[in-house]
């Protein structure tokens, strides 16, 4: 019943819009069962996420040494708003928020085995993303959330199509949670893209070269030689930057690791080949304004193995040094694709 209640939900553009036909077309099923909640703003709503676990990669990946999978889950729900994840922020070893680019947030708890490896989530809620006065938009173009970074007890998102980084709070209840003024960028905006604006947002260490400054990078927004557009919002060293792309992929999510370096995650679609993802390592002290940014590159998979729409990243430091490093996909709420939530290890670096 979980899966199709997915199957009910038709591709994130048209979602508000066109749920009555794609029940009709469903046809095995109740109206009643297509129909999403109504989450009243200032509320959140608890719903069931059930996992199937994924135990080995598959395929043929071209895996660095020191980087390895550890496993994942595939994640249902019998909610139709459950997909579309765009990015995933840990608050903890254990809890995480993220959101959807169909105007949502979600948070929840990851579930180990006794071997650690993930085995499900629980505990998960929904809350719409509100406007500041406190009220849920109607509008797609107004609520298409790619990126996500917390900061303390605020978070910042990012959206496309209506290109801007707002800052939400208070966090800790993301049902009442409110946006302030935009992000004040060293670029105008209007060189995004509709459907290519801010993917990537995160914070640089306070204690490094940055200066706990906001980092963006448009997922393939380009400038007239052809590199992306990223910039340095804050800190000693505020200004915009550009990112080499490479092979035709896009950038879709970042992360620092403890280090400094930051971790690109990036996916490529072609018909001919299917989806494919990579990860991109760039160092930390090459981020400065000016610079054109390229890296190693750590992983690289495509559709024979365990991969999907893969949009959001983050890293959670473990006491030996090494890196935890948990995906999740964006299933275009579309009965072809899937919400995964895979996990590697990254080993500490040698010295």
């Amino acid at each position: 019943m979980a899966q199709a209640g997915r199957a009910c939900v038709p591709e994130r553009s048209t979602y508000r819009y066109s749920l009555g036909l794609s029940c009709a077309l469903a046809g095995l099923m109740v109206l009643s069962s297509c129909t999403p909640a109504i989450i009243p703003p200032g509320q959140t709503l608890s719903i069931p996420v059930e996992s199937d676990v994924i135990t080995a990669l598959g395929g043929n990946p071209t895996m660095a040494p020191g980087l390895s999978f550890l496993g994942g889950i595939e994640l249902s729900s019998s909610e139709p708003l459950f997909g579309a994840f765009s990015s995933i922020r840990f608050r903890d070893a254990q809890h995480f928020l993220g959101v959807f680019d169909t105007g949502y947030w979600i948070d929840g708890q990851i579930q180990r085995d006794a071997e650690g490896r993930l085995v499900g989530v629980e505990d998960v809620r929904l809350a719409p993303l509100l406007d500041a006065s406190g009220r849920e938009s109607s509008s797609k173009f107004q609520v298409d959330a790619e990126s996500l970074v917390l900061d303390g007890d605020r978070a910042f998102v990012g959206f496309e199509q209506r290109h801007r980084v707002l800052s939400y709070a208070p966090i800790s209840d993301i049902g009442k949670a409110l946006p302030s003024g935009s992000v004040t960028f060293p670029f105008d905006l209007s060189v995004l893209r509709s459907n290519g604006g801010f993917e990537s947002l995160v914070i640089a260490s306070r204690d490094g070269p940055l200066g706990g400054a906001l980092v963006a990078i448009s997922e393939k927004s380009f400038d007239h030689d052809g590199n992306i557009y990223g910039a340095i919002v804050g800190g000693p060293l505020a200004g915009e930057f550009r990112v080499r792309p490479r092979d035709e992929f896009d950038v879709t999510d970042a992360t620092f690791l403890p280090g400094g370096d930051l971790l690109l995650l990036e996916r490529r679609f072609k018909i001919a080949s299917g989806v494919g993802i990579r990860l991109r390592r760039v160092k930390g002290d090459s981020i400065q304004p000016g610079a054109v940014l390229d890296g190693e590159i750590l992983f690289d998979a495509n559709y024979l193995s365990q991969i999907d729409n893969m949009e959001g990243i983050d890293a959670i430091p473990e006491p030996d040094g090494s890196v935890r490093l948990i995906l999740v996909s964006d299933d275009n709420h579309s009965i072809l694709q899937r919400t995964l939530m895979l996990e590697f290890s990254l080993a500490a670096p040698q010295t």
